[in-house]
């Protein structure tokens, strides 16, 4: 339908619909495909970095549980991003594997992806949650400070081919 009414009106503008949902049978797979694709792309990070993503999703879906969740945002029915929530401990979840499509950046999306993994996380009775970023990602440390999170730990690591300086980010629940 979409297509058809940019036929007959292209000079409409219409706001993209964005979808979060959860994820189906081949949804793992795209999120590992995007994140080395992307990563490589904007970063130059090396094929090692394919393999950290894949390990960690290969884990989540053999750990599956109620405390766990992967979302997928869609635009008008297309990949735009994603993000999870993986259980730590009894008290801490940890936030993974957040990407927005580039085309899809500055449109709000990270910020749903981040509110409803934190939704999600205080839904579930944790205390806090916490993230691991590289200092680069300006634009997802902003998310991370708009919704409360505050740096806890920083180190230095090579890993992907380049020298980085990994933070950890915390937002606690009360």
């Amino acid at each position: 339908m979409d297509t058809i009414e940019q036929i007959l009106d292209p000079d409409q503008k219409r706001p993209a619909l964005v979808t979060l949902r959860s994820h189906r049978p081949g949804d793992i797979g795209y999120v590992i495909h995007r994140h080395g694709v992307l990563y490589a792309r904007e970063y130059g990070f090396n094929h090692e970095f394919d393999a950290y993503v894949a390990k960690g999703m290969a884990n989540f879906i053999e750990t599956f549980s109620a405390d766990d969740h992967l979302w997928i945002a869609e635009t008008r029915g297309k990949f735009s991003g994603s993000v999870a929530v993986v259980r730590r401990d009894d008290t801490t979840a940890q936030l993974r594997w957040l990407i927005v499509e580039p085309k899809e950046r500055r449109k709000g999306i990270g910020t749903q992806l981040v509110h409803e993994a934190v939704r999600f996380s205080k839904e579930r009775g944790f205390k806090c949650v916490m993230l691991w970023t590289i200092d680069f990602l300006l634009s997802a440390r902003n998310l991370y400070t708009a919704a409360g999170f505050r740096l806890v730990e920083t180190k230095t690591s090579q890993v992907w081919g380049k020298t980085l300086t990994e933070e950890c980010w915390r937002l606690s629940f009360g």
